[in-house]
């Protein structure tokens, strides 16, 4: 791992490029405030922005990166399938919807983002077949560069495996200081299935932490960089939010400073200090 700025890039299965931090967008509100995090985040240098149709803001992520003066092949954007429609039709319905909210051709990657929603629960393996069949159709035709899962546990994986024939290129799941989630980390990266880290401040958690408030102090660098340096040195690849111009900047300026193997374990041990990931099989939605 040798990463020098945002625009440096991890390779997927199918050997699309993606850059090693995106900038997410959960529970950034549509609108003004959805558009000018986005355009901060391009003109600080991020050129990977991660949206989903169930954050409801993918209209303003997609004007936001027309309007931000770079050129389209020069930046990755990421969506997901709504838990209300899973299955062929609904997904290629979804899919339509979403190009059309962001005003794009050709979408980056598009992700399942959860596995077995409350609709689904009962039959979630056939339908996430169907869905991935969908999938593997809008890929083969060029509408999507690359295709993914998103809190995917290992009994989803393998029950997807079964039936895929395109493999899914990233599992984006939580992944934070004290929430590794080895054991679907290991199966993802046995079947060269990239991790992406969400939450990996876990959602604000991580500032109270004083074990990270030293080392910010020892390092002389912020809590959040911290974190997101320890996840980049895990071989995650981190989606930072937020909607403050300075952290916007700052979360991207990871890339002057490494953590020893010490300092990486005791982040890593920090056990439960983020909250624990949500069971996909049994969220209430």
């Amino acid at each position: 791992m040798n990463y020098k700025n945002l625009s440096d890039t991890m390779t997927l299965n199918n050997g699309v490029n993606i850059p090693c931090i995106g900038f997410g967008t959960w529970q950034v509100e549509n609108g003004d405030t959805a558009y000018q995090a986005v355009r901060e985040a391009i003109a600080a240098g991020y050129r990977h922005i991660d949206t989903a149709s169930g954050y409801g803001n993918e209209e303003s992520v997609g004007r936001a990166v027309r309007d931000s003066g770079v050129p389209r092949d020069e930046l990755f954007i990421t969506s997901k399938l709504p838990n209300n429609m899973h299955g062929y039709e609904e997904t290629m319905e979804s899919f339509e919807q979403t190009m059309k909210n962001l005003g794009l051709d050709v979408l980056d990657l598009y992700l399942i983002h959860w596995p077995a929603p409350v609709k689904y629960r009962d039959n979630w393996e056939a339908v996430n077949a169907e869905t991935w069949r969908a999938f593997e159709e809008l890929y083969r035709a060029g509408r999507i560069r690359s295709i993914g899962l998103s809190n995917f546990m290992p009994h989803h994986i393998e029950a997807l495996l079964k039936t895929a024939t395109i493999k899914p290129m990233v599992n984006q799941i939580k992944l934070c200081p004290g929430e590794t989630q080895d054991k679907v980390v290991e199966v993802s990266r046995r079947h060269d299935i990239l991790l992406e880290a969400y939450s990996p401040l876990g959602t604000g958690k991580i500032f109270s932490v004083e074990a990270m408030q030293d080392l910010a102090a020892k390092y002389n660098k912020s809590i959040a960089q911290i974190a997101l340096r320890w996840s980049l040195q895990r071989g995650y690849l981190p989606l930072p939010k937020s909607v403050t111009p300075e952290r916007i900047r700052a979360n991207g300026d990871v890339f002057d400073f490494e953590l020893n193997d010490a300092d990486m374990d005791l982040i890593t041990n920090l056990t439960g200090c983020c909250g624990e990931a949500a069971d996909p099989d049994k969220v209430p939605f």
